[in-house]
């Protein structure tokens, strides 16, 4: 069980387009990070790389969602497959 500095809204990070990470000022003077994959990944916990602080991100999972859709293969790919 993770003990957690603080609750923090995603809205209250900032983001950067470059790396695709969201920065929030931590304590110690550095930066908690969390990426945009993380997010989609269904992670909340972001970290300070200078101290042992972190925080939970409050954010609607279902707005970071990938929306990758993979398609199950057809049964001709399948016959295809099973011939090889």
């Amino acid at each position: 069980m993770s003990v957690f500095h603080d609750e923090i809204e995603i809205e209250d990070f900032e983001y950067d387009e470059d790396t695709e990470t969201y920065y929030f000022p931590c304590p110690c003077g550095d930066k908690f990070a969390i990426t945009k994959e993380d997010l989609e990944n269904g992670e909340e916990v972001a970290t300070c790389p200078s101290c042992s602080l972190i925080v939970k991100v409050v954010y609607d999972k279902e707005s970071f969602m990938c929306g990758e859709i993979i398609e199950a293969p057809s049964s001709e790919t399948k016959v295809e497959l099973l011939q090889s």
